[in-house]
């Protein structure tokens, strides 16, 4: 690992667009192979988002959804309509994708709970600024959380659960016109009777949320890109830009979570995104680092173990099954996915 500075429903265009394009996993470190097999390579199998690709997560069925963001203001500048945000699903079988519900609430992170139901962090510009349920037998949606003290969330961001059925998100805000309700950006727990707490307050801009398999730790990434308005800043105005860090909290059996230790500290560079974990604990982290962009592998301790290079990623999310090994990640407007030698973890089902 690098010494780091300290303290800081239309469907695609045929299946002809969907062939896979085939990208070099690029430079690595030398441990590489344990994690990346050595004749993998970065498979393009989706082309067709509006501004960013974000949130994949795959279903019990090995269907793959992920968040296509609209930013409202890319439309407005390019002169075209604008649209409101989509949930796209792709088939691994036929290599399509469809729209599987449009508008999304400007979904972003996504996550299936142990039932198979579909959580979505729904955050600003428009969109819904709340957690919502999708019974994915039914059809139907529900809020699982609008407001915390009687007001709005921010821009609800990433998502993950832990096997008691707690739900941890993510409020920063990066974009949107409406009011920041929230005195301060956090991470909250939603418990399984509807309450929702506050219980991280320390993370500087918190974005990607994960937690460890063995239940023990809860990951937590600070990208903070020193504004709440993504293009609207002037470019002669301009913003610093705060911590960027990997970080562990210890979560406690009662979900209440304290602050461990840094990581990785990014700084100067752009910081990480999403993320996710393999069954043995290593933490697969999507880098937004213009200077070596991708998705970044590290054991639980914040070693780094395996790089994968790729255009300025988001969000990364494992397989299932016979794919299990299989890791999805959204950058750009588009989808990749890559074989790994390691299952990604999966909470445990419940019927």
């Amino acid at each position: 690992m690098r010494t780091r500075r300290p303290g800081s429903s239309r469907l695609v265009l045929g299946a002809a667009l969907l062939l896979a394009t085939l990208v070099s996993a690029g430079p690595a470190p030398a441990a590489d192979n344990d994690i990346i097999p050595a004749d993998a390579k970065l498979e393009k199998v989706f082309d067709g988002g509006m501004v960013l690709t974000e949130g994949v997560a795959v279903a019990p069925d090995g269907m793959v959804y992920f968040s296509d963001i609209t930013f409202t203001h890319v439309a407005r500048e390019k002169k075209l309509p604008v649209e409101a945000g989509h949930i796209w699903k792709f088939d691994p079988a036929t290599g399509k994708a469809t729209i599987f519900r449009s508008p999304s609430g400007m979904s972003n992170g996504l996550k299936f709970d142990a039932e198979g139901n579909l959580l979505a962090a729904e955050g600003a510009d428009f969109g819904g600024r709340r957690v919502t349920r999708t019974d994915m037998k039914t059809g139907k949606s529900y809020i699982v959380a609008g407001r915390y003290e009687g007001r709005p969330f921010n821009s609800p961001n990433d998502i993950t659960i832990d096997e008691k059925g707690r739900i941890y998100f993510s409020d920063p805000r990066y974009l949107g016109h409406e009011p920041v309700d929230q005195a301060v950006q956090a991470v909250y727990r939603i418990d399984t009777d509807g309450s929702v707490h506050r219980i991280i307050t320390d993370a500087g801009k918190p974005n990607g949320v994960a937690v460890s398999p063995d239940q023990k730790t809860l990951y937590v990434v600070s990208n903070d890109n020193g504004n709440t308005g993504i293009g609207r800043l002037k470019a002669d105005e301009l913003a610093k830009k705060g911590t960027m860090t990997l970080m562990a909290y210890d979560l406690s059996p009662e979900g209440t979570a304290r602050f461990r230790k840094v990581l990785v500290d990014y700084a100067p560079e752009d910081g990480p995104d999403g993320l996710v974990v393999d069954k043995g604990g290593n933490l697969y982290v999507a880098v937004r680092a213009e200077n070596r962009p991708g998705i970044y592998v590290y054991a639980p301790d914040g070693k780094e173990l395996a790089y994968i290079k790729t255009e300025i990623p988001t969000n990364v999310g494992f397989g299932r099954g016979a794919e299990g090994k299989t890791l999805y990640i959204t950058a750009g407007k588009s989808l990749y996915r890559i074989r790994t030698n390691k299952e990604g973890y999966q909470l445990p089902s419940k019927p």
